[in-house]
């Protein structure tokens, strides 16, 4: 068996450049959005398609495909949230709940969880 050469580790360069954009649907509003801006312009890294579904949902109401917000609401009073992730949305119950003494719910697709406030 022969040792390896510097030249049996090394790739070749691709034959086509690779495409790697993320790209955003939405069937509500019938299109389809490649994440090159937020990427290139905005720098927003892996938070693009975060940032743009919250975008989306600002300007049109609703979120693009794909996509479910984690629902929190008080049980008393009308404070409440959406966030795309389970960190955000748990750490705004429990400081709601601590600060009100009121009782949040955070929901989630088929999932709610009861925040007390004791």
């Amino acid at each position: 068996m022969s040792t390896p050469s510097d030249d049996d580790f090394q790739t070749p360069p691709p034959t086509e450049p690779i495409d790697d954009t993320p790209t955003v649907s939405c069937s509500r509003c019938g299109n389809e959005w490649d994440l090159a801006y937020e990427l290139d312009e905005l720098q927003l890294g892996n938070q693009s398609v975060e940032q743009f579904a919250l975008d989306h949902h600002r300007h049109t109401g609703h979120f693009p495909d794909g996509v479910t917000p984690w629902v929190v609401s008080c049980r008393q009073c009308p404070d409440g949230e959406q966030f795309l992730s389970d960190g955000p949305a748990r750490r705004w119950a429990r400081t709601h709940a601590r600060h009100t003494r009121h009782d949040v719910a955070i929901e989630h697709v088929d999932e709610q969880h009861i925040v007390s406030h004791e």
